[in-house]
């Protein structure tokens, strides 16, 4: 497959892996690259630069193909600027293929430098928004495309709630850079609709959770097969920060302190925050207990079926788009036209009649002139 994705970071198929926390490792992200997709390293497992430094050598022992790193900028991430700037340094240093990079703009950290040193250094830079007026701001500011994040997704999507479809396409019309479609595209039906609505591809990470390659528990997989696509909440709009995850007895803690009458936004966060720290991975992702904790997975789990490896996962992806664009290329083609018979021309078919009629009136008279003969014979007699 061919698109300005793919061209961008030089893959073979336009499909890539979202961010995932404690679990977009070296390991993972070598196993998508080498499949013909976009690798994911997420930076914040990280705590130093050395840190980053070795987990993107660690890839590269795997892999000699493209990867990408995420950085997500959230204020209730409570990272300094330092220490992003610390890992955009180490990603410029290595020369990694792309960037995805969420929350905070770029261009507004430092001096508004990294996205120039970047670049110098050869990185391609996605940001990835949830409205069109983030997506220019990409544009204008240097971004080499954009993943257009539908409130399907897990995570933090923003809480303007448009849906993938709608800001696929709106993006679409409104950029001139690549458009990444991501919430609820796990499938080769996602991909076909991405294609068809203007975008280059897709990006996704909850349906990656069931692939032998991705460290978890195996009742984190099977939980996620058994879970429907609304078996998932929004959370967070009472203290400043969205969040969409799986329903279990943490999220419905959290709704209920959201929703309780008075107290300040910062007095809810302190309640919520212990509830979906990352420090309940451990317990989430290797004991397999997902009752607990911030399970940030999108309304794509009710399309996840089995657990598959991940270069099966994505042939299969890549047959299904193919099949489907083909199958819309048919429904949309006019029928065959028949051949429409060729009409006479007006003096070859007046010729035509008259030696018609001059025949229908030899015919009738023939029996006339028997009968006169007949008679003529008779007389003489």
């Amino acid at each position: 497959m061919k698109t300005r994705m793919t061209e961008l970071f030089g893959i073979q198929y336009p499909i890539m892996c979202g961010g995932m926390f404690t679990l977009a490792v070296p390991k993972l992200c070598a196993a998508i690259s080498e499949a013909g997709a976009l690798g994911n390293l997420t930076a914040a497992m990280y705590p130093t630069a050395d840190d980053l430094r070795n987990a993107i050598r660690e890839v590269r022992k795997l892999t000699s193909k493209p990867f990408c790193v995420n950085v997500t900028m959230l204020p209730a991430m409570r990272i300094s600027d330092e220490h992003y700037e610390n890992w955009f340094r180490v990603v410029a240093e290595e020369g990694v293929a792309g960037m995805e990079i969420g929350g905070k703009p770029l261009d507004k950290l430092g001096n508004g430098q990294w996205i120039k040193i970047l670049h110098d250094a050869g990185v391609k830079l996605m940001h990835k928004v949830g409205a069109v007026k983030h997506g220019k701001h990409a544009e204008e500011s240097g971004y080499d495309a954009v993943i257009a994040a539908g409130v399907e997704e897990g995570g933090h999507p923003l809480n303007e709630n448009v849906t993938s479809m709608v800001l696929t396409q709106k993006m679409a019309e409104t950029l001139n850079i690549p458009v990444i479609s991501t919430g609820g595209c796990c499938t080769g039906r996602a991909l076909a609709a991405s294609l068809c609505l203007g975008g280059e591809g897709i990006m996704f990470a909850s349906r990656f959770i069931c692939t032998p390659e991705c460290d978890v528990h195996d009742n984190v997989r099977q939980e996620l097969i058994r879970r429907q696509e609304n078996e998932t909440v929004l959370y967070g709009n009472a203290i400043g920060l969205q969040g969409r995850a799986l329903l279990n007895d943490t999220m419905r803690e959290v709704l209920k302190i959201e929703a309780e009458p008075g107290g300040t936004m910062e007095e809810k966060l302190m309640r919520v925050l212990p509830l979906i720290a990352g420090t309940h991975g451990p317990t989430i992702w290797r004991e397999g207990n997902l009752n607990i904790g911030s399970i940030n997975v999108g309304q794509s789990i009710g399309l996840i079926h089995k657990v598959m490896p991940v270069r099966e996962l994505i042939q299969e992806i890549v047959q299904e788009a193919e099949k489907q664009v083909a199958k819309a290329g048919r429904a949309i083609l006019p029928a065959p036209v028949k051949a429409a018979a060729k009409k006479p021309s007006p003096k070859k078919t007046r010729a035509g009649a008259g030696r018609k009629r001059k025949a229908k009136a030899k015919t009738k008279n023939k029996p006339k002139a028997r009968k006169a003969k007949t008679a003529s014979r008779r007389k003489r007699k």
